[in-house]
């Protein structure tokens, strides 16, 4: 549960970080965002390996992914507001909240496990965490066009988002289109 705090307390570092005015302002972004992509995945895999899990952290982690996520995704749309990146960034943070209310509410009815983390979820994070590290980074590595790479990478990650709202939302289909009587 720590990294999960440290995760949240990354956020106005990215932020801060991302804005300084420095050339290296992006890279030292994209140092910190990676940095707490790397202790999600090292957090969940001590949870699992040591099994210390509890009722705060399985709440604030996901909580946390998802802040940092559309934080970053905001930062990266004030430098280049243009339609094609908004409509990117409100699938994906459109994404999260749809799904973030169809997991609360089968949690209430006590049907939670039909929309579980399911692979295309994990692929998808994979994709998003690396699109917004080189978005972030945004300077080329010499002849590699690191920003346009992670442009690439995002629409991947919003194409693997859709797909993976839509599973969440076909898995809870059968109880969201129940009749009450």
């Amino acid at each position: 549960m720590l990294l999960t705090l440290l995760r949240v307390l990354a956020i106005p570092f990215v932020v801060l970080a991302y804005y300084w005015p420095t050339p290296w302002a992006g890279p030292i972004a994209a140092v910190l965002f990676l940095a707490a992509a790397i202790t999600d995945w090292f957090d969940g895999w001590l949870a699992r390996r040591w099994d210390q899990t509890s009722a705060f952290g399985a709440f604030l982690d996901p909580v946390a992914d998802k802040l940092i996520v559309a934080t970053s995704l905001v930062i990266l749309l004030s430098e280049d507001a243009s339609i094609l990146l908004s409509i990117l960034v409100a699938v994906i943070i459109g994404r999260e909240i749809t799904v973030s209310a169809l997991r609360e509410w089968m949690a209430e009815i006590g049907a939670r496990a039909s929309v579980a983390v399911s692979w295309i979820g994990k692929v998808k994070t994979t994709f998003q965490m690396t699109a917004i590290v080189l978005m972030l980074w945004g300077h080329p590595l010499g002849p590699i066009p690191v920003y346009s790479i992670g442009y690439g990478l995002l629409f991947v990650a919003a194409g693997l988002t859709l797909w993976s709202m839509i599973a969440y939302l076909r898995a809870a289909w059968p109880v969201l289109s129940e009749h009450s009587t």
